[in-house]
């Protein structure tokens, strides 16, 4: 299975009128936050693949159509989809909330958390033990998993990295310490982030966490997963929600 991650910037091999030559061939969209809704929504209805997103600490127009708790606030406009500034961007929201997705025998397993660590009070960074309560109200989601699977998750999509783990020392691109009690306790084979701009196209951007591949998705990244099948699952199913 191939997967096309995004963060933080328009990438102009993407947002192009190749980019089904390009990327025509990836079957999962993964959005690491700070990018418009009109370039989530031409990336996907373009490749046409099942995507999630979540935001980050820019771009919130949206944010308070998706969180109760920013409604009414004047940064992220009405918060009512019936008013023209509703835009729909055509991914599945994974901000703190598991998603399945089967495929034959096979089943992928998403979640996801939005925002970065609290720096100047604004929308949609938290402190890191509020991330990590946030975090807690997965677990439910986690351990059916893990019944019902045979693994806790598969795919952990976040905007902000992990402490010390491509982050960067000052307060606004710190990483969470709670991400790295996360991947330690349920082993997602990968963590897909954004927030830390990489200006240099040889500079690092993945590196193992004990059983989870850490990747900074700024710009685009695509790499393959084999999802784990149930026996008699032939692995060619067709993928889809």
């Amino acid at each position: 299975m191939k997967f096309l991650c995004l963060s933080d910037q328009i990438d102009p091999l993407v947002y192009s009128k190749s980019i089904t030559e390009r990327f025509g061939d990836v079957d999962i969209i993964l959005f690491a936050g700070d990018l418009p809704s009109e370039y989530i929504d031409f990336v996907v209805s373009s490749l046409n693949a099942p995507s999630f997103f979540v935001f980050g600490n820019h771009e919130l127009g949206d944010l308070c159509l998706y969180h109760r708790e920013f409604r009414g606030r004047r940064e992220t406009g009405f918060g009512n989809p019936f008013f023209p500034e509703f835009r729909a961007n055509g991914a599945s929201y994974t901000g703190f909330k598991m998603q399945r997705l089967k495929a034959g025998e096979q089943t992928l397993l998403v979640a996801g958390a939005s925002g970065s660590i609290r720096y100047n009070n604004g929308l949609c960074q938290y402190t890191n033990q509020e991330m990590f309560f946030k975090l807690l109200k997965l677990l439910p989601a986690l351990w059916y998993n893990k019944i019902r699977y045979g693994r806790y998750l598969d795919i952990f999509l976040t905007h902000a990295p992990p402490w010390h783990i491509h982050d960067l020392p000052d307060l606004c691109h710190r990483g969470f310490k709670c991400f790295r009690w996360f991947m330690k306790r349920f082993t997602p084979a990968y963590m897909i982030h954004g927030h830390i701009h990489l200006y240099d196209l040889q500079a690092h951007r993945r590196t193992r966490y004990h059983d989870t591949d850490v990747v900074n998705a700024y710009g685009y990244y695509v790499f393959d997963l084999e999802i784990p099948k149930k026996p008699g699952g032939t692995g060619n199913e067709k993928l889809v929600i």
